[in-house]
């Protein structure tokens, strides 16, 4: 970046974040807060745009929060990962300033806000900007040369591809206008090229939501037209720190230097190959913290991919580096405390956050050696070359680096299909890209566009569980209609609703819809079973079944839960209540919910905690529940702001999008928290409570399940009936089975260790008796057999008595099928003695090259490996090309 007197002084990150927002503050727009990575829409993985926590408002499904609102939006994208720490702006994660209009102003407002932002808070030379319209938007482009004054010159008309934005294929749309940096204004204004990266930098982008296109590509103005605008915080901060890159700017190199400093070196002296791994280690170390801290947790699938993903990514750069020991956690620390002033929460899941980059390094380090293994498997089938594929599944299966597989190769004398990687990297990146970058505002199902029409439903259920409503609209097996009959398949919107709609890990209600005769409880009439009650946008959608009679829009039913199965699911909902206030006392205060289920036959209770819990806590927390249930407090629910509620030491289920009006459950003394769901009215209700099970389902995460209620009878009747059984079969006492069963675990090991032996002792005599086969081969004695029936313990036991029996030189190799009867099952031996071994043949590598010809793999010590495979057809052959080679390379001995 050449320097310039003129440019305005440098600004922190945190100093442009408050001055963007405080400034259109000022302009009377209302300020939020940055809503979570992980949007509450079915559409998208993560939040990768600063309007999608909008985008219901665009729609006209939720009302506006304001007019006008103004925020910085954190968002995650992985379309170009690949570009990350190699060009100056691309990131993972990054901060999107924006201003919103909902219907209020537009383009004369938007155009002279973005242009006094821009050069009088900001302090940017206008002599640096440059402006983009849409090629027809000749509104905008006179508003920037009339009402702004930007030089003609310098306001670039662009086509569609890079000036229109749309939501879909149909849907809101619109011209988009842009500001660009020039970092050399003095090459001039003629053949103005904003394509060239090493002149221009995008920096802010005006969305003029003014058109609906319909699906014949027809464009009509919108009543109410709208402005989404983004300014990149990253880039601006680039632009008035006047650094060469993202990267070191104060919002991302101070973890460049973290990185730095574990690695032991110093970034300005690093090639660009280096310097690139830091960039990768800062900008990923942002994400990572971000998306842990949002509740996401690694896995191999949606959202936890992407968390793996960016782990790994960040662990492989640091061995590129020389860090050769674990160091994400001190990573970790790192970005929180650079965060933490704009991100509050971050500090607030610090040890969930360093708990689960612990557990998924070390999680990583293990799957790294497996690559190791897989290219020692590799090289071992003695290739021309590595295959650009087979490199390629080191690399993004294992995260083994390019880099070291090529060393690895080269030690071998074997080169690495580059062309081969790049070409399975692109397809790789092609696959990204075509899921990962549109925002669809119009992805919609039947009952996503009913649902879309209707105001939110009135829910009545907290009071009547039996009430009239009228039927607002149907859709009759998957297509919406005005009309059904007896046997339909139906999801039905009412006016107003006693069932409880799915939400908050409660699952809904179940009841009838009851008309004409069906509704005074005789014969006739209408019944609609409802199975599943779900939520759509506020919309309760009831899904079920028509049993009898017709129902049509417009129709009057009468509503009625299912009272008993309402009784077991607020017995759970509110055991769960109590569940973890047990868990804060027992475990750690610092316990959070990772995630719920309130059924009727039983409750299920996600925790975020680094270990199982011992028979001991489960046991306190069984007390402590049941100890509240017998104390009876009566619940107090009422409705309050968001604010009052936190302050006054509500819980917040993570993850849960909260309005400003919240509806907290207290049980006095005990708990307290943010729930919209159902419960009882005093814990008696409840009865018992009894945990089942304790199981881990994901990295730091535990498990709980339990019944309660109403539910434990049937559980306890269950567990009677199977002990009962028991102690019928063991012919003994319920207290006597535990002994019973132990006595013939003890019977049964003797038995087995009996058979163990017997096995051996067989498989001891027929090696014996393959000793004389054995083939001179000079020095050398070559013994390759096969020799079904025996075990892999047992085979590997027969192999290494006929090396040592035919001595230093001997090469053994035995095949064979431990049930002769099934040839999905091969085992292979390889028994090398010391000579072998020091003419250059591995056990390990030659036993798995082997087992490839039966369809398998596997691998050893130089002198004693063991492989398998699934192929029993193929094993004389492998048998035979194992004598083969063996033959031809002790031959010479």
């Amino acid at each position: 970046m050449a320097a310039d007197s003129t440019r305005p002084r440098p600004r922190s990150g945190a100093e442009i974040r408050e001055a963007f927002l405080a400034f259109y503050e000022r302009q009377g727009h209302r300020r939020m807060a940055s809503a979570s990575l992980v949007p509450d829409d079915p559409t998208v993985l993560l939040t990768i745009a600063g309007m999608l926590p909008f985008k219901p408002v665009f729609l006209g499904q939720a009302p506006p929060p304001a007019p006008r609102a103004t925020s910085s939006q954190k968002c995650i994208r992985t379309n170009d990962i690949e570009n990350v720490g190699r060009t100056a702006r691309h990131h993972t994660f990054f901060e999107m300033l924006g201003n919103f209009s909902f219907g209020d102003y537009f383009k004369e407002e938007a155009i002279a806000w973005a242009w006094e932002l821009t050069t009088e808070v900001f302090g940017l030379d206008p002599a640096n900007l440059v402006v983009s319209v849409f090629r027809e938007d000749d509104e905008a482009a006179a508003l920037w040369r009339d009402a702004v004054g930007v030089d003609p010159k310098r306001i670039i008309r662009m086509d569609e591809a890079d000036n229109f934005w749309a939501s879909g294929p149909t849907g809101p749309c619109g011209p988009c206008s842009e500001i660009y940096y020039d970092f050399h204004p003095e090459r001039g204004d003629d053949g103005i090229d904003l394509e060239d990266d090493s002149r221009f930098i995008e920096f802010y982008n005006l969305v003029f939501m003014q058109y609906n296109r319909d699906a014949a590509g027809t464009l009509t103005p919108l009543a109410r037209r709208s402005i989404d605008t983004g300014m990149g915080l990253e880039r601006m901060a680039q632009i008035l720190q006047q650094v060469p890159n993202n990267y070191e700017t104060d919002l991302i190199y101070p973890l460049v230097e973290a990185a730095a400093a574990l690695a032991g070196v110093d970034y300005r002296a690093l090639d660009a190959r280096a310097q690139t791994s830091l960039k990768v280690i800062g900008d990923h170390s942002r994400a990572i913290t971000q998306l842990i801290a949002d509740g996401v947790t690694a896995s191999n699938l949606g959202r936890g991919y992407v968390l793996r993903r960016l782990l790994r990514r960040v662990v492989r750069h640091g061995r590129l580096l020389g860090i050769d020991r674990p160091f994400l956690a001190v990573m970790g620390e790192a970005a929180i405390e650079l965060m933490a002033p704009a991100h509050p929460q971050l500090p607030e899941r610090r040890e969930v956050i360093l708990a689960e980059l612990v557990r998924e390094e070390a999680r990583f380090l293990d799957t790294l050696e497996r690559g190791e293994k897989l290219l020692a498997e590799v090289l071992a089938a003695r290739p021309e070359r590595i295959s650009g594929d087979a490199a390629f599944e080191l690399y993004d299966t294992y995260g083994f680096p390019l880099e070291l597989t090529a060393e690895i190769a080269e030690e071998h004398g074997l080169t690495v299909d580059l062309d081969g990687f790049e070409a399975a990297m692109e397809r790789q990146r092609q696959r990204a890209k075509a899921a990962a970058v549109s925002i669809d505002l119009t992805l919609q199902g039947a009952i996503e566009q009913v649902a879309g029409a209707l105001e939110p439903t009135d829910f009545r259920g907290y009071e009547a569980l039996d009430q009239p409503a009228c039927v607002l609209a149907l859709v009759v097996n998957g297509e919406p209609a005005t009309a059904a009959a007896a046997g339909d398949a139906v999801q039905i919107v009412l006016d107003s609703t006693p069932f409880y709609g799915e939400s908050g890990g409660q699952v809904g209600d179940r009841g009838v819809l009851l008309a004409g005769e069906g509704a005074a409880g005789v014969g006739g009439g209408l019944i609609v079973a409802i199975e599943a009650v779900s939520r759509n946008r506020s919309v309760f959608v009831h899904s079920g079944r028509i049993e009898r009679g017709r129902l049509a829009v417009g129709d009057v039913v009468q509503a009625r839960v299912d009272r008993s199965c309402r009784r077991r699911a607020q017995a759970h909902h509110t055991a769960t209540h109590l569940l973890q206030a047990a868990l804060k006392q027992v475990v750690d205060e610092g316990v959070s919910q990772a995630g719920s289920l309130v059924d009727f036959d039983r409750l299920r209770f996600d925790v975020h905690c680094p270990r199982a819990l011992t028979p001991a806590e489960l046991e306190r927390i069984e007390d402590l529940v049941n100890g509240w249930i017998a104390e009876a407090h009566p619940l107090e629910v009422a409705e309050m702001a968001l604010e009052r509620a936190r302050a006054a030491g509500a819980v917040a289920m993570f993850g849960e999008k909260y309005g400003e009006v919240v509806r907290v459950v207290d049980v006095p003394g005990v708990s307290m928290e943010l729930c919209g769901g159902t419960h009882v009215a005093n814990t008696a209700e409840i009865g018992l409570f009894r945990i089942v099970a304790e199981t881990g389902v994901a990295a730091g995460i535990r498990r709980i399940e339990a019944v309660a209620g109403p539910a434990l009878l049937p559980y306890l009747r269950e567990r009677d009936r199977v002990v009962r059984e028991l102690a019928d079969r063991f012919k003994a006492q319920p207290g006597e089975i535990l002994e019973r069963v132990a006595l013939q675990g003890e019977e049964l090991r003797a038995t087995l260790k009996e058979l163990a032996a017997a096995r051996g002792a067989l498989a001891a005599a027929k090696a014996s008796a393959l000793a004389e086969r054995a083939e001179a081969l000079g020095s050398h004695r070559l013994l390759v057999e096969r020799l079904d029936g025996v075990d892999g313990a047992g085979l590997q036991e027969a192999a290494q008595r006929l090396q040592q029996q035919l001595g230093e030189g001997a090469a053994v190799v035995l095949g064979g099928l431990p049930d002769p009867a099934d040839l999905g099952k091969v085992i292979l031996v390889a028994a090398f003695g010391p000579a072998v071994v020091a003419s250059g043949a591995k056990a390990g590598a030659f036993i798995g090259g082997i087992a490839k010809l039966c369809g398998g793999g596997g691998g050893g010590r130089p002198q004693l490996a063991q492989a398998g495979g699934r192929d029993g057809a193929a094993l004389d052959g492998a048998l035979a090309e194992a004598r083969r080679l063996l033959t031809a390379q002790l031959g010479g001995g």
